[in-house]
C-alpha cells in the first residue's frame, strides 16, 4: 500500500501501488500541461468516513510513496479512464480498472 502526499505538512492517502502508478501518469501529465484540477475520494474506516477533495495545483509540493520494490505494469485503457475522469467536472476519481487491451 503506498501513498499520495499532497501539501506541507501534507495531506496523505493510502492507495494500492498499481493504483497509485496509474495516478501518478495522470496527474504529472495534466500537472506538466499546466492543468490544476480537482482530485477527490471516499474514505471509509472506523475512524475516518467521508469523501475529501484537494485542488492539485503545480505550486504546491506533491510525493509519490511505494511500498513494492517493483514497478506496476501499466494499463492503456485505466489510464485513459483516469485522464477522462480528471478531465471531467468532477475531477480524477479512482475508477474500476478495465481489462487491457
Amino acid at each position: 500500500m503506498g501513498s499520495l502526499v499532497y501539501g506541507s505538512p501534507g495531506a496523505t492517502l493510502e492507495i494500492d501501488d498499481r493504483l497509485l502508478a496509474h495516478l501518478q501518469l495522470v496527474i504529472t501529465t495534466k500537472l506538466r500541461r499546466n492543468e490544476q484540477f480537482l482530485l477527490s475520494w471516499d474514505s471509509e474506516g472506523p475512524y475516518d468516513s467521508g469523501h475529501t477533495a484537494v485542488w492539485i495545483n503545480p505550486s504546491i509540493p506533491l510525493h509519490f510513496k511505494y511500498v513494492g520494490s517493483k514497478r506496476p505494469v501499466l494499463n492503456r485503457a485505466w489510464s485513459e479512464a483516469l485522464m477522462d475522469s480528471a478531465n471531467s467536472t468532477g475531477g480524477l476519481r479512482a475508477v474500476p480498472e478495465p481489462a487491457a487491451d
